[in-house]
């Protein structure tokens, strides 16, 4: 059976980064109910046997005006990210969701060890702004890498973040490569050890994501206690 889809009203698109957008729309027929972390589809009316499917994490906690937040990457050529390039506010769109299992874990979880490649960072930052809103933030630590300086998504949000939750670590790291996580190793095991509660969520492509789930299970982690969250 087909998922339920519905319209939605672009409110507005703003550019992040030199190659990321920031996509809010407002659905229309009925409020989606969420968990931060979660995803939705998009299906956009064009493609070879239409509508071409697209998935994107939401960037944003519930709100009470119901409004969705998307990240979008640029991909060159790329079929969906040049679609949604060409839409403008008042545009709809429409969508089904949410989607996926990579959320919070239960509230007794001590500490949380987020690590994400780009736009991986998307659902993170929906954890943690929500989890900030509740009240300080319980011990976290936030890993990411970048491609480049300039596209550090949320970058002097998270700065400022760190200053005022005194239990938040942000720690940027760039590289143009995926694969090249030396750096990001390195502050891995100078973060996570176990025995000390630590969940950890890793969001990105999988060249990124699954290994440093296995550097996690080096260092004694169950292959079950890493949470992964994979675009490719």
């Amino acid at each position: 059976m087909a998922e339920p889809t519905q319209i939605a009203d672009i409110v507005s698109l703003t550019g992040l980064t030199p190659h990321t957008t920031e996509l809010v729309l407002r659905p229309i027929e009925r409020s989606i109910l969420f968990k931060p972390g979660q995803w939705l589809s998009l299906q956009l009316p064009f493609g070879d046997h239409p509508p071409l499917n697209r998935a994107y994490s939401l960037a944003e906690p519930p709100s009470p005006t119901g409004h969705l937040t998307l990240v979008y990457d640029h991909v060159p050529e790329g079929k969906g990210s040049c679609y949604l390039s060409s839409l403008r506010t008042g545009d709809r769109i429409s969508l089904s969701g949410p989607y996926g299992r990579f959320v919070l874990p239960d509230p007794d979880s001590k500490n949380l060890l987020l690590i994400g490649r780009y736009s991986g960072l998307v659902p993170l930052r929906c954890m943690i702004l929500s989890l900030a809103r509740q009240g300080p933030l319980p011990p976290t630590t936030l890993i990411t890498q970048a491609p480049g300086p300039a596209e550090q998504l949320y970058h002097e949000e998270f700065i400022a973040l760190a200053k005022s939750h005194p239990s938040f670590r942000y720690l940027p790291l760039v590289s143009d490569d995926p694969t090249n996580m030396a750096t990001t190793i390195a502050a891995i095991r100078q973060v996570a050890v176990k025995g000390q509660n630590f969940t950890p969520m890793i969001a990105g492509i999988k060249s990124f994501t699954r290994p440093l789930r296995t550097l996690f299970m080096e260092l004694g982690f169950d292959r079950r206690e890493v949470r992964l969250e994979t675009y490719d």
